[in-house]
This record gives C-alpha cells, sequence and structure tokens, in this order.
C-alpha cells in the first residue's frame, strides 16, 4: 500500500513539473510572437505610407531659384513683350559659343530633374548659364494592325518631353570633363544631346498655330 502511494506521488510530480514547462514554452512561442509582429509593424507601415511628402512634379519648370541671388535681385521688372531671340555668343579658340544641352524622355520628373541636375553642375562649374526652357511636348501614337484585315488602331499614345539648357562661352578645357559627368549620371530612358544654338531652335519653342497665322495673314492685306 504504501509503494503504491509513492508511485502516484512521483507520477503526480512528473506530471506537474510536464505541465509548468509546457506552461513556460507556451509563454516564450507568444512573447516571441508578439515581438515578432511589433517589429514588422513599422515596416509594413513604411510600404504603405507615402515615399515623398509632396507632389514629385510640384515646380517643374521653375528655374529662376537656381540663379545665384545677386542676379535675381538685379533684374528688372518689365512688361512681358513677345520673346524675342537673343544675340548668339561667338565662338573663340578657347571657348565655345552658345551651346543648347538639351534633355529629353518620356517621364517627365526624371527629365525635369536631369535638366535641374545639369543646371547645378553648371552652378558649380562656374558654366554660365544663359536660359533654361522646356520645348512643347510632342506626342506620339502606335498604330497597330489587325490579325485578319487592314484596319489600324491605337495602342499606346507616348509623350515626348523637352528641357534644354542653354550655355554660353563654356571653356573648351571643361567640355570633356563637362560631358564625362553628364553622361556617368545620364538616367536610364532619358536621351542627351549638345548642339550649337540656332534659330530653328528658337523657333522650336513656341507652339505652331496654322489657324491663327492664316488669319493674321488675312487681316494684314
Amino acid at each position: 500500500m504504501q509503494i503504491l502511494l509513492c508511485l502516484i506521488i512521483v507520477i503526480v510530480r512528473i506530471l506537474r513539473n510536464t505541465f509548468f514547462v509546457c506552461l513556460q514554452l507556451q509563454v516564450s512561442v507568444t512573447r516571441q510572437a508578439f515581438l515578432l509582429s511589433k517589429a514588422l509593424t513599422p515596416c509594413t507601415d513604411s510600404i504603405n505610407e507615402r515615399q515623398y511628402k509632396g507632389m514629385p512634379t510640384h515646380g517643374i519648370g521653375r528655374w529662376k531659384y537656381l540663379l545665384p541671388k545677386q542676379a535675381v535681385r538685379l533684374q528688372p521688372r518689365k512688361k512681358k513683350d513677345k520673346q524675342q531671340m537673343k544675340q548668339s555668343v561667338p565662338a573663340t579658340d578657347t571657348a565655345y559659343g552658345t551651346l543648347n544641352v538639351q534633355v529629353s524622355g518620356y517621364d517627365m520628373t526624371v527629365v525635369e530633374h536631369y535638366s535641374q541636375y545639369i543646371h547645378n553642375l553648371c552652378n558649380r562649374l562656374g558654366i554660365k548659364v544663359a536660359e533654361s526652357y522646356a520645348l512643347p511636348t510632342k506626342s506620339t501614337e502606335v498604330m497597330l494592325m489587325q490579325e485578319q484585315g487592314t484596319k489600324m488602331y491605337v495602342d499606346a499614345v507616348l509623350k515626348t518631353h523637352h528641357r534644354v539648357v542653354q550655355l554660353s562661352s563654356m571653356n573648351a578645357t571643361l567640355c570633356p570633363v563637362f560631358m564625362d559627368v553628364l553622361l556617368k549620371n545620364q538616367p536610364e530612358g532619358v536621351q542627351l544631346s549638345v548642339k550649337e544654338h540656332t534659330e530653328a531652335d528658337f523657333q522650336a519653342r513656341f507652339k505652331a498655330r496654322p489657324e491663327l497665322e492664316g488669319l493674321v495673314a488675312q487681316m494684314n492685306q
């Protein structure tokens, strides 16, 4: 009888110890799960939230703030007249004349930011920026032909955005370094070209209005 009682006491102690061990394991597992969920919460919040505070296209086309403060203060206020072509700076033996650094691409934000980067780089290198402006956006329709038949339909419309940074009197020895930096930092999908400024480039800034030009011609007759 005493042996049976001792066996029962031993079994009860074993069961009690097993219960406490299981309870401790359950508490540790729940604590780890709570800590893991708490650590993952900031990650999900950062993914769901906006990565930028304002609109990414805010301020596109503005370039006056890139000029030095003294140059901005010295500019007198004038009435907006019809814009005329400025006289190009002639080239010399040691410096280029008026050059147009043209940036084009399908993503307006990337094109605008790259043109701002070029303007800031010119300010740091001491290259004079005569003007910075945007050309009219060009739209290109992608047409597809049906498998059966000859009828064409519009599949997509691609909009090409252009920005021009006009430079004057850039030193010839500085040009290779300037172009090397631009090409190394050129974004994907953005085309870069540098050429001399002509009257055709100036006229390309304005949208053609054939109907208005026809009416003006009739009035002048």
